[in-house]
């Protein structure tokens, strides 16, 4: 089994934020790992692409204001 190694890198000015980086083979390993390629999964991106179109979108600042 291959290992992938990640760059992780915190934010001085931003202490939430994170920075992860990592080449193209590595993000198709991790993304297969997330089942990103499944077909369950690009029907989902199809449905939401779909949806922004039909302006079914609205933004948000976070996940809270979802409880409003």
């Amino acid at each position: 089994m291959s290992s992938v190694v990640f760059k992780i890198k915190e934010s001085r000015s931003e202490p939430k934020k994170f920075t992860v980086s990592f080449d193209a083979d590595r993000f198709e390993r991790v993304a297969a790992g997330f089942g990103m390629f499944g077909e369950e999964f690009l029907e989902s991106l199809d449905r939401a692409e779909k949806d922004v179109k039909a302006g079914r979108v609205k933004k948000i600042k976070s996940l809270v204001s979802l409880r409003k």
